[in-house]
């Protein structure tokens, strides 16, 4: 079970720009958020994966990170 004292955790964030606006994607937890800015969108997703982590009954957090990485075909 998660403790509710403050616990810092290192999560990864993929940023997408979709038309005027800018998706951030937590893969290890499967939540996303959108912002005008990519630090707007950096910090809604902070306040999205705090609120998910409040309201869940989060019994386990990821282990492992993303490998997140970029390639040419």
């Amino acid at each position: 079970m998660v403790s509710k004292t403050k616990t810092v955790l290192k999560l990864s964030a993929i940023i997408t720009k979709e038309g005027n606006e800018y998706v951030a994607l937590c893969p290890e937890l499967d939540t996303a958020s959108q912002g005008s800015s990519i630090e707007n969108a950096l910090e809604m997703l902070k306040e999205a994966i705090e609120l998910y982590l409040e309201d869940e009954d989060v019994k386990e957090l990821p282990k492992k990170h993303a490998f997140i990485t970029s390639f040419e075909v």
